[in-house]
């Protein structure tokens, strides 16, 4: 063997140490190599349910609408993500909205993520908008925010999800009609936080039984224009309960005022919003579903209840 080619092979010995010894240097405390993250899924693509996830949303859906319509409706179900992607709750919200209106004839649902659904002319054929969990939409024309603006105002509904509320930080006057700015979730998705009914006897409250209740979710605190003086606040967190009270990074209202679904009526139209319902596992939840379905029914002008405001 020449000098060269005992130069190469120990360059080659050296490489391999190397790499070895790089190998070892990435490996956790209980010896396993890290793993490379998954990259996170394409924001223009809705997840494919597992069989198993379709079929406990199936188990949970409502039997019947609470109320019988008025007439036919048919609702916009929207998810287009320009921010953070939902994905779980994506595709299960709107998988369970779907099979909802088909179960119980209350609405049929269209699914889209295309902004021209927008434009004047596509939005008439439509009794209300869900924007479920949407995040910092940019409509490419101003006509279609002034279009979805005129829909609710001029009598129609706007029914938001979860992220529904991080979607018009561009759009002041839409951020006023859902109710509130996202600003940040100290109730992080991993845990099980406690919630109040603030008002128990209200029909759209009956999901619940008249009780607070735990559920795995992940909560926002809320920024302006939120305020208790132009709604009808539903749900609250509870922090009366040790671990949801206990949160103290990341809190900023010092008014310990979180609210976590409300209606409200804004012009001639009506506007009901829930930010339960950041990952599938809360679409498989019965109650919830009911509340849902309760709230859509109400925005819908189907179901009556009072949504006067009270601080």
């Amino acid at each position: 063997m020449t000098h060269l080619h005992i130069r190469k092979a120990l360059a080659f010995v050296v490489a391999a140490a190397l790499c070895l010894a790089a190998t070892a240097w990435a490996a956790d405390k209980d010896g396993k190599a890290d793993k490379p993250k998954p990259p996170p899924p394409p924001k223009d693509q809705m997840p494919e349910l597992a069989r198993e996830d379709l079929q406990k949303i199936e188990a949970a859906l409502p039997a019947k609408a609470t109320a019988r319509p008025k007439k036919k409706h048919r609702v916009l179900v929207f998810w287009r993500c320009e921010g953070f992607f939902h994905g779980s709750g994506i595709a299960a919200g709107c998988k369970a909205l779907e099979l909802m209106g088909q179960k119980t004839g209350a609405f049929t649902a269209d699914i889209s993520r295309d902004y021209e659904v927008f434009d004047k002319a596509s939005l008439a054929k439509y009794d209300a908008v869900v924007l479920n969990n949407t995040t910092h939409l940019k409509f490419p024309d101003d006509a279609q925010k002034q279009a979805l603006l005129d829909f609710v105002l001029g009598g129609k509904a706007l029914i938001g999800i979860h992220a529904a509320t991080d979607s018009f930080h561009t759009c002041p006057e839409l951020a006023k009609l859902m109710g509130g700015l996202f600003d940040g979730h100290p109730w992080g998705g991993g845990g099980t936080w406690a919630f109040k009914l603030d008002e128990p006897n209200h029909p759209l409250c009956r999901a619940f039984g008249a009780k607070g209740f735990k559920l795995k979710d992940e909560i926002y605190q809320l920024k302006e224009p939120y305020t208790r003086a132009d709604r009808r606040v539903l749900l609250s967190l509870d922090l009366s309960d040790p671990a949801t009270g206990g949160v103290e990074k990341g809190v900023k209202r010092a008014d310990k005022d979180f609210a976590v679904a409300w209606i409200k009526q804004d012009g001639k139209g009506r506007v009901f919003y829930c930010s339960l319902g950041h990952a599938g596992n809360v679409f498989q939840d019965a109650a919830v579903l009911q509340f849902y379905l309760d709230g859509i029914q109400w925005a819908l002008g189907d179901l009556k209840a009072d949504a006067t405001p009270k601080k």
